[in-house]
């Protein structure tokens, strides 16, 4: 059946982002759990009246609380370099690998507490309570993990219709296997895609029939970039490739509003390639159509 590429680029969606997709609150739970007992041991010196004194009598008595601190600037690293007027020095804030050995240390963790805010958001008594403090920061530093939480997004709806199609995980299709793999479960001849066996590449699922072997790429663009027009090609190439390979086709699945920027380079690889779908194909049933 001859498709419509404008009509079949017009479907696209804008997102599929889950509910999950924008806060992982439970990682956040469970990374402020972890230090809660530092983080209150700092509450000490919230309002404190002294508390560049405060603060290196606290740190003495209880130099763990110092691998707080960087969360408390939404560093996730234990090393942080801070340079000014004065020179420059790599801060250890992992007691276990670098103890305080000096009263020269104990000023240096002061003058970085003074210098980077920290100390003026404590003494000032600008918030209430660090733990309340940290799990907003570690809201915040989650955020950044929706690029990752996106790129399983895409995967994860696929994964659910190749269910729905009837297919077995592990028995009739199989997630992340790399072409040896293929090539050794089924002993099938993949040296056309994979440059004569030089090349080691990776597909998403692969769905075993009794007389196709289909591999399956899955990615969703919500925005543009010169990523979009390399993997349209890259797949065109994979795909005529796959075609010299008797018993084995190359699959496709993809959508999103991004492709709208690389419509040209998309629509080549649509016209020459049997097997790519979007979310409304799949919606359609389109994997218990082709794959057989």
């Amino acid at each position: 059946m001859e498709r419509n590429f404008t009509e079949w680029l017009s479907s696209f969606r804008n997102s599929i982002a889950s509910y999950e997709y924008y806060i992982d609150f439970n990682k956040v739970y469970r990374n402020v759990d972890s230090i809660k007992i530092e983080l209150n041991i700092l509450n000490s010196l919230i309002g404190s009246k002294d508390i560049k004194n405060d603060f290196k009598t606290l740190i003495k008595r209880y130099p763990e609380t110092l691998k707080v601190i960087p969360v408390l600037l939404a560093k996730r690293e234990s090393e942080i370099y801070c340079q000014d007027e004065n020179g420059g020095y790599l801060y250890q804030f992992n007691y276990e690998k670098c103890p305080l050995i000096s009263a020269n240390d104990y000023e240096k963790y002061s003058y970085f507490m003074d210098k980077t805010g920290l100390f003026d958001l404590l003494e000032k008594h600008l918030i209430n309570n660090l733990i309340d403090y940290v799990t907003g920061v570690e809201t915040g530093l989650d955020s950044n993990g929706r690029k990752n939480r996106g790129g399983h997004l895409m995967e994860d709806l696929v994964e659910s219709y190749i269910k729905k199609a009837g297919f077995a995980k592990d028995v009739t299709y199989f997630k992340e296997m790399y072409i040896h793999e293929i090539t050794d479960k089924w002993s099938i001849d993949l040296s056309a895609i994979s440059n004569q066996g030089k090349m080691e590449k990776r597909f998403d699922f692969v769905i075993k029939t009794k007389n196709m072997i289909y591999a399956i790429e899955t990615n969703f663009y919500s925005s543009g970039g010169s990523k979009l027009n390399e993997t349209a090609r890259s797949y065109k190439t994979l795909s005529l490739e796959a075609d010299t390979i008797d018993g084995f086709s190359f699959v496709w699945f993809t959508d999103g509003k991004g492709w709208t920027s690389a419509r040209n380079n998309l629509e080549e690889t649509f016209d020459v390639m049997e097997h790519i779908y979007n979310i409304r194909d799949m919606e359609d049933g389109i994997i218990s159509k082709v794959i057989k």
